[in-house]
């Protein structure tokens, strides 16, 4: 399985040098990829923005938007485009994740109605893909994009074997993970499909001297749309220390993932060196 970071990219107060630190660091201490988190209202970095300031300054790891949020994004075309460039930029490293979001106040900033955000995301991924499957829009630097789709919903599998090469689950834990591996799976037979699903997941994880008031200052806000008792169980399934995080990576690996992507709860570059001394890397 292969192990890659999160940039701090949602956390509140992120820096653009704490950033491009971040990316480097995760380059030299052999992380897969970046990971990004999407959002409209709330104080975080829009991910293909953060992506090519981190693309500036690797060369080899991996770029991936875990997940955007799809149906916010009206213009496929432009998506498209915005894609094709952070691909090109990067020499071929990105990943567009994409997904449908659940959260009402990014719908309602945006001026989109939730109802019916499935169906515009199918018509979207269909767009993107006649795009990149296309010669009239670039760059075509570095070829087409890879693209995994997110979500729990069975119409999600569907969507991921029609227009993806993969699924990506949120941070809801190994055991569902590995439920939607096999809908997955069985998604990808039902579409005649011969290739294997790439299956991708998050997790959080937060280490170091302040390992729990990082992880309570940012999940514990993040989440706190979900109710208080919810953002406190997402607290405390963070990876706090060496051993919780090796448990981690073995549950999601035991459960079939082939990249497993960690967020961080702190901006700290330092961060990014004492997840890779836990994990091994």
């Amino acid at each position: 399985m292969d192990v890659a970071i999160g940039l701090p990219n949602a956390v509140p107060g992120t820096t653009g040098a704490q950033m491009v630190e971040w990316a480097r660091r995760a380059e030299a201490r052999g992380f897969s990829s970046l990971g990004t988190i999407d959002r409209i209202v709330y104080d975080n970095y829009e991910p293909l923005t953060a992506l090519t300031a981190a693309a500036a300054v690797t060369e080899r790891i991996g770029l991936c938007t875990s997940v955007l949020l799809g149906p916010l994004r009206v213009n496929a075309l432009e998506l498209a485009k915005q894609a094709l460039s952070v691909q090109a930029l990067s020499g071929g490293r990105l990943t567009l994740g994409i997904g449908l979001g659940g959260r009402d106040d990014d719908y309602e900033a945006s001026g989109i109605e939730l109802r019916g955000r499935g169906r515009r995301l199918d018509e979207m991924l269909a767009q993107v893909k006649d795009v990149w499957d296309g010669d009239r829009v670039g760059p075509r630097a570095g070829g087409a994009p890879d693209l995994v789709v997110g979500g729990h919903a069975d119409a999600s599998f569907a969507r991921a074997a029609r227009f993806g090469s993969g699924w990506i689950a949120a941070g809801s834990g190994p055991e569902q993970f590995a439920a939607g591996v096999a809908k997955t799976k069985a998604a990808w037979a039902e579409a005649g499909r011969e290739d294997a699903p790439r299956a991708m997941a998050l997790a959080y994880f937060s280490v170091g001297e302040r390992a729990l008031e990082d992880a309570r200052a940012y999940l514990g806000d993040y989440y706190a749309w979900l109710g208080e008792q919810v953002a406190e169980m997402l607290v405390d399934a963070a990876a706090k220390d060496a051993e919780s995080v090796k448990r981690t990576l073995a549950a999601y690996e035991e459960a079939g993932c082939d990249e497993l992507i960690l967020f961080p709860s702190s901006a700290d570059p330092q961060q990014v060196d004492l997840l890779a001394d836990a994990a091994g890397l």
